[in-house]
């Protein structure tokens, strides 16, 4: 069977069943699928037995055709609708009936399942594909559930169906023709997902303790609960760490990108610099080229000069002037120096050299 499942009867998260239901499809998507009543389906058109080629071809066309698909539903995943959207797509004009065990059949048949069954037929009633859900569906199919519902055909994978005392439980329904098989989606089943989950026990622990569960919650001791909440805090050490060196790796190679290109510019900016000062004063230059007319233009103008009256005492006022000597102070005759001649051609300022000072001094004597 498709699925199947057991256990409790808790309700927690799920709606009040519907209890009306009808022989035709859904007229809207938007609504949920109805529940089967258990007295069965009521029509006023006559049920009479179809073929499969008269089904394919679309025939009765005053009535849908009505298949049926059982199973357990647990964890309801991708495959199980891939497989109901196959059922539903066997005929052109197709109602779509899907029985789903109970907790009692499947914990006594198949096992023990993690949804109860209450949240399995919420689960189905929702499903794009379904028009109609039977709940406490049969484990095996029997001639009078067949006709209280009305059933034309049975969908299911070909893969004998191995339970309750039986090779085969669509042993019967094969044989009378009624039928039509579905391909099994791989790499996806509820056993499947059960085993990821306790493969990776621990993991998915840690993460409901994460997320607020007790250890009472989740089954574990206290001291396993510490253990676990260390490790947390260490992962989350770690991770931190991981994400500061990250950052520093991030920021220390910014760093050096901007330096490469701060350093790039630079050299531009330096050789631009070094070619403009050659250009103005290197050979040929401007500056070069400044000087040079500078210079001519002094050249010319130097004959033209006015010349440069020489400084008092300077030795341009030399004896081969021929410049008189000055006469006698009369101002104070205490001082033997103030009375002195100089000698003809002797040179009255300071500045006058040693040996003409002497001679005067001697003629003063």
């Amino acid at each position: 069977m498709v699925g199947r499942r057991r256990g409790s009867r808790a309700t927690r998260g799920s709606q009040k069943p519907q209890q009306q239901s009808t022989g035709g499809p859904r007229k809207r998507l938007r609504e949920p699928a109805l529940f089967a009543k258990e007295a069965g389906y009521e029509s006023e058109v006559p049920h009479e037995k179809l073929t499969i080629a008269q089904a394919k071809r679309g025939t009765p066309a005053i009535r849908p055709v009505r298949v049926y698909a059982d199973g357990i539903f647990d964890l309801f995943h991708s495959g199980h609708a891939r497989a109901l959207m196959q059922a539903k797509n066997l005929f052109p004009n197709t109602h779509l009936i899907v029985g789903v065990c109970s907790d009692e059949l499947t914990h006594r048949y198949k096992g023990y399942t993690v949804m109860t069954e209450s949240e399995r037929y919420e689960a189905l009633i929702h499903c794009r594909y379904v028009d109609e859900v039977v709940r406490d569906a049969p484990w095996t199919l029997s001639p009078d559930f067949l006709k209280i519902h009305k059933i034309d055909f049975v969908a299911h994978d070909d893969i004998p169906y191995t339970s309750a005392g039986s090779e085969d439980v669509y042993k019967h329904i094969k044989e009378a023709g009624m039928f039509v098989a579905t391909q099994r989606t791989d790499g996806i089943s509820t056993s499947d997902l059960i085993t990821r989950i306790v493969r990776d026990y621990d993991l998915y622990v840690r993460r409901n303790l994460q997320r607020g569960y007790t250890a009472s919650d989740l089954n574990v001791s206290f001291i396993r609960e510490k253990k676990i909440r260390l490790q947390n805090q260490v992962d989350r050490m770690k991770e931190t760490v991981k994400t500061v060196e990250e950052k520093s790796k991030h920021f220390v190679h910014s760093v050096e990108e901007k330096s490469q290109d701060l350093i790039h510019k630079w050299e531009e900016k330096s050789r631009e610099f070094i070619s403009n000062f050659l250009e103005s004063f290197g050979p040929g230059g401007a500056w070069h080229v400044i000087q040079e007319k500078s210079g001519r233009m002094l050249q010319a103008l130097s004959p033209y000069a006015s010349p440069v009256a020489s400084p008092r005492g300077s030795p341009s006022s030399s004896p081969t002037r021929g410049r008189s000597p000055s006469p006698p102070s009369s101002q104070s005759p205490r001082s033997p120096r103030s009375s002195a001649t100089y000698p003809k051609g002797a040179s009255a300022h300071p500045s006058t050299s040693l040996s003409s000072m002497s001679e005067g001094d001697d003629d003063e004597k």
